[in-house]
């Protein structure tokens, strides 16, 4: 019975922010400090229900570390199947930190702009877990969906026309993305009869010729879908412009919204292509690898050419779309488990800078962005002063020592969790399974990686020294404690990833393990029983 009632926790990321968001709907703008609190309570719920299902999933409480809810009582794959793995409850509690740091910081300001603000918030958080804890096609279409309507509002919230430009075509690229999404459903469903992800790979080995090559070619219009959403090249275009135009707690969810794409990828093809799916085993890897490597030069290339805040944030999101779906295409444990860690410090990270890009443009003069670029581009120096030193306000020493920090994690420069996870996954590299050395594919990826580090530490600094040490005076921000502490937790998070690298590595060596070993997962999904009635009879 307590293991009944421990799995009802896999429900809850989904209905309590469906029930919350409700709840805020009925409450009009007088009632605002009630809203904050209602929202705020319901995410800090997620967040505990996140770490409980991390360490369930993890504490071997389940059955190989699957939790499996049956909507409706019925068995799957006729029923909806909620499922709860170790990858699942880490990006449930990835969502729940991001969305706690957001929050806490829209309520200095974009929280009482405008108006619903608070229930598409939670509609957000409802869409994004539900994307994770899905174990059919149909119901992350309907997922997306959810996630997607609730981010249009939310990215044209407190409106301008930069915005609105971004938000219209955000929202067209988005509905096609969800065309192609129902198109390969559709041709899924005809090849194999099923949506749930695990039967479609229990009965990928029995089809014919003619049933492989349709499932193929679906899940290659599927992958269209996820990769638009995850910004691959060319599909990437999208990105900087909605991020940099979105509002500063929406721009930190958006970059977790692109990792969502690159979740549901890996979660189908390495469930459905994997080693035991036969003459489709690892299909389409050599196509994804190139993807993600040109996905990255292209975002070097974004960096180098941008010069506001927003539109660099946009590239790092980019270079790190590509570096996952390049390492997501080795199908090699140890490389899949360091960019599982590159993914928490890459996001945490650049969510991070999103929330911070608004706090240093206060600090920023009007003009004083073109003035030094003027002077860097004429070589013009100031005459040398002599100078008894400045006294710098607690504020600002805040914001630079915070932009250093994201920096040196996006840029992955030692000793922080960036470098952690490029070292990392160099190592995997480095070390292929078997005995066939290193390709030329493979120093390929590294040297692109490694340039890419360059090209964000070149972008970011040049960025930095106009703002922090250009000629022209700053003027002295005012930060409250809701808008700073967000940016601080969500670097400290990543401190905590670098001190605690090794426990973490060998979390994510298992999840890793698992996702290479699908056959317990489709076991577990195929097997879980209903729940007898009063008669004992089964649905």
């Amino acid at each position: 019975m307590s293991d009944y009632w421990l799995s009802q926790l896999i429900i809850v990321p989904i209905l309590l922010p469906l029930i919350s968001g409700a709840l805020l709907v009925l409450f009009n703008e007088r009632h605002h400090q009630l809203k904050i609190a209602i929202n705020l309570l319901s995410t800090l719920v997620l967040l505990a229900v996140a770490v409980a299902l991390f360490y369930l999933t993890d504490s071997n409480y389940w059955t190989d570390g699957v939790g499996v809810y049956l909507a409706a009582n019925w068995m799957a794959p006729f029923g909806i199947a909620l499922i709860a793995d170790r990858l699942a409850s880490l990006m449930l509690l990835l969502t729940a930190v991001m969305g706690t740091g957001a929050l806490l910081f829209s309520f200095s300001r974009w929280a009482r702009v405008g108006v619903h603000f608070n229930s598409l918030f939670q509609f957000l958080l409802m869409g994004l877990n539900g994307a994770f804890l899905t174990g059919d096609l149909f119901n992350l279409f309907v997922f997306f969906e959810v996630m997607l309507a609730a981010s249009y509002g939310l990215l044209l919230h407190g409106y301008n026309s930069t915005r609105i430009r971004a938000g219209m075509q955000y929202i067209v690229i988005n509905l096609l993305g969800s065309f192609f999404f129902l198109v390969g459903v559709a041709l899924i469903y005809a090849a194999t009869g099923t949506l749930n992800m695990a039967d479609i790979a229990a009965r990928l080995p029995g089809l014919d010729d003619a049933g492989r090559q349709l499932l193929q070619v679906g899940a290659t219009i599927l992958a269209i879908a996820f990769l638009t959403k995850s910004a691959i090249w060319p599909l990437c275009f999208w990105l900087p412009t909605s991020y940099s135009a979105a509002s500063a707690p929406i721009a930190a969810m958006l970059v977790l919204m692109t990792k969502v794409g690159i979740y549901a990828l890996l979660r189908l093809w390495l469930l459905v292509f994997s080693g035991s799916a036969g003459e489709s085993a690892g299909f389409g890897a050599e196509i994804l690898l190139w993807a993600g490597m040109a996905t990255i030069a292209f975002g070097v290339i974004g960096l180098f050419a941008s010069q506001e805040p927003g539109r660099m944030a946009g590239y790092s999101a980019i270079i790190s779309s590509g570096t996952l779906l390049a390492a997501i295409s080795y199908a090699q444990p140890s490389v899949l488990s360091a960019a599982l860690f590159y993914l928490l410090s890459s996001t945490l990270a650049v969510g991070a800078f999103m929330l911070l890009i608004e706090l240093i443009e206060r600090i920023r003069t009007p003009g004083a962005a073109l003035l030094a670029v003027t002077m860097e581009a004429f070589a013009i120096d100031d005459e040398p002063q002599e100078s008894a030193g400045v006294a710098i306000p607690a504020a600002m020493a805040i914001l630079g020592l915070a932009f250093v920090g994201c920096a040196m994690v996006m840029a992955g420069m030692p000793p922080l969790s960036g470098f952690v996870a490029k070292f990392t996954l160099f190592h995997a590299l480095l070390n292929p399974a078997g005995d066939t050395s290193v390709s030329l594919v493979s120093w390929t990826l590294m040297a692109l990686i490694l340039f890419s580090g360059l090209a964000s530490i070149i972008a970011l600094m040049r960025f930095g020294v106009r703002t922090f040490w250009s000629s022209s005076p700053a003027l002295a921000p005012h930060l409250k404690i809701n808008e700073a502490a967000p940016v601080l937790l969500l670097l400290l998070v990543g401190v905590v990833m670098m001190v605690q690298a090794g426990p973490l590595m060998t979390y994510l060596d298992r999840v890793a393990a698992g996702l290479h070993q699908p056959e317990a997962y489709i076991q577990r999904v195929l097997t879980e029983t209903a729940v007898p009635g009063p008669t004992g009879v089964h649905p």
